[in-house]
């Protein structure tokens, strides 16, 4: 008989292989582990470039619409600036033609009433513009003169071709340059508009007279007269 040695269990053998695996699966589970572990630590470390970068298009986005907006609204502002600036030269045409027709039917007007201005005038002067007929010279003249007709033209003044009309010329020694000697009829204007010229008579210097001789010569008469006459030889 075989005798067994008491406090020793036979254990059944147990292949090297399965000891070997044992041993490595610990370790494989604590490769997974390590792998799982850095893989949430890989993604939360790629989440904030990510969002910087949707961020930044954003951005550039935004910029770009900023800009369209800005040059929308420069091309807006440039085409109300010339709108209004049409505008208020149309304004301004408009008031002047306004202003030149108002002008033209007034100086039609007052043209076919010349005529009876200078009848009233060589009234005047001839001391005939009394009673009934001096009210309604007045009245008419008052009138004319609200609707902006001017008369011009004086003696003495100096020829322009603009506003006077020369029906006469002589020479006269005590003239320096052409000048109006005599009124035949007064010019009449509208503002900056004449409606007709002065019909004037005019005087030019003596030809080959020096200016300033007529005075000169009037001025040796008159010391010789005051030294008793001129010196006889």
């Amino acid at each position: 008989m075989t005798e067994e040695t008491p406090g020793f269990d036979e254990q059944p053998d147990v292949p090297s292989d399965a000891t070997s695996d044992a041993a490595s699966k610990p370790d494989a589970a604590k490769g997974a582990g390590s792998a799982d572990a850095a893989g949430p630590a890989a993604s939360a470390g790629d989440a904030p470039d990510a969002g910087l970068d949707e961020k930044a298009q954003h951005d550039v986005a935004l910029t770009a619409q900023l800009d369209q907006v800005r040059t929308a609204l420069n091309e807006r502002t440039a085409d109300l600036q010339r709108l209004q600036a049409e505008y208020q030269n149309y304004r301004r045409r408009v008031e002047r033609d306004r202003v030149t027709v108002k002008e033209i039917a007034a100086a039609n007007l007052l043209s076919e009433l010349l005529p009876v201005l200078d009848d009233v005038g060589r009234a005047r002067e001839h001391g005939e513009l009394v009673g009934g007929f001096k009210s309604v010279a007045e009245s008419l003249e008052t009138v004319v003169a609200k609707m902006g007709l001017q008369q011009f033209g004086k003696e003495g003044e100096p020829f322009d071709p603009l506003i006077h009309e020369a029906l006469m010329h002589s020479y006269a020694p005590d003239v320096t340059e052409t000048t109006c000697v005599s009124i035949l009829q007064p010019g009449y204007r509208i503002g900056e508009r004449t409606i007709r010229p002065a019909r004037v008579a005019v005087a030019e210097p003596q030809p080959g007279a020096t200016p300033g001789s007529g005075q000169a010569g009037k001025g040796d008469d008159a010391s010789d007269e005051e030294n008793g006459g001129p010196d006889e030889g």
